[in-house]
């Protein structure tokens, strides 16, 4: 079996006509799940209501964000909507659909502890460009960065990888967990791209930053041997409790915001390679523009973990 995370609430985040970013993502994806003849191995669940546990989610919050951004996007939404950059709108929900979706997360670290199986958290907006002081690049709160950041509260974790195989680099994500020796963040990225950091000189304050620009075009022919020879022993030498997937697939042919050439099924190996590592794990929903590529992509996704 494998838990998916999912409200129709998240739809409520309107980014605007032709923002790329939009509710279809996640009802597209529904959509596939729904069809797919293993469907029935699939646990759905619904996110903890933000009111149910506001105290210790604003905690967790301001321990990643500062004060200052948690109120601007508050403030933003309450105003009527406007925009965090050019890129990023905020709409009256969008600030309690945003707390909703970290609620989210925090409960697939639960249920990967509790069942020991991957789950998959099907929330937007997504969040590993937003850095600890600011959101930006679609994105309002750093999702995985927060959940990684609680699991650390859980007695039996002391290690979370983050491996994050979104086309755009993670800024957000690397900014904040860089200076954390008890967390390690993996992404493959292209390069030259949004937002043009990530480079593979840089390791964090600990060892614990791989950064791995792909060029233009890749396929499979070099992501695979990069998972092989790179991916695959930074996260087995750190040897994660948990490990976060970051799980972006804008890096699909048929994506409009980016120029890498893998197709749906290449995910299901990504995933493979994953439970090598572990299997607690827990995935949730980065980018991904093109709506049938984006949906087979998660298919491929939990199946491979079925």
């Amino acid at each position: 079996m494998v838990s998916v995370i999912y409200s129709d609430e998240f739809l409520e985040h309107k980014t605007g006509m032709l923002h790329p970013e939009r509710p279809e993502r996640l009802t597209a994806i529904v959509k596939a799940l729904n069809a797919f003849p293993d469907n029935g191995q699939l646990q759905w669940y619904s996110p903890t209501s933000v009111q149910e546990h506001y105290l210790s989610l604003m905690t967790l919050l301001e321990k990643v964000h500062s004060r200052s951004h948690i109120e601007t996007v508050a403030a933003i939404a309450n105003r009527g909507g406007g925009y965090l950059d050019v890129d990023t709108p905020v709409c009256v929900k969008s600030y309690d659909v945003a707390l909703l979706a970290v609620s989210a997360w925090l409960d697939g670290v639960d249920l990967v502890l509790a069942k020991r199986k991957p789950t998959f958290v099907l929330a937007r907006p997504p969040g590993h460009h937003a850095e600890s002081r600011r959101g930006m690049g679609f994105c309002l709160f750093s999702n995985a960065a927060i959940a990684a950041h609680y699991a650390l509260e859980k007695p039996d974790i002391n290690k979370v990888a983050i491996l994050d195989w979104d086309v755009h680099h993670g800024n957000g994500t690397q900014e904040i967990v860089e200076t954390n020796e008890n967390i390690a963040y993996c992404s493959l990225h292209q390069s030259p791209c949004y937002p043009g950091t990530g480079f593979a000189d840089e390791h964090g304050f600990y060892n614990n930053i791989l950064n791995l620009p792909m060029s233009p075009g890749s396929t499979m022919v070099t992501y695979q041997p990069t998972f092989q020879q790179k991916v695959m022993p930074f996260l087995a030498n750190f040897q994660p409790d948990l490990l976060i997937v970051s799980a972006g697939y804008d890096a699909n042919h048929d994506d409009p915001l980016a120029s890498i050439a893998l197709q749906p099924e290449n995910y299901g190996l990504f995933t493979e390679y994953c439970l090598q590592i572990t299997h607690n794990i827990l995935f949730g929903l980065e980018g991904g523009y093109d709506l049938p590529s984006l949906s087979q992509s998660v298919v491929a996704t939990i199946e491979a973990c079925l």
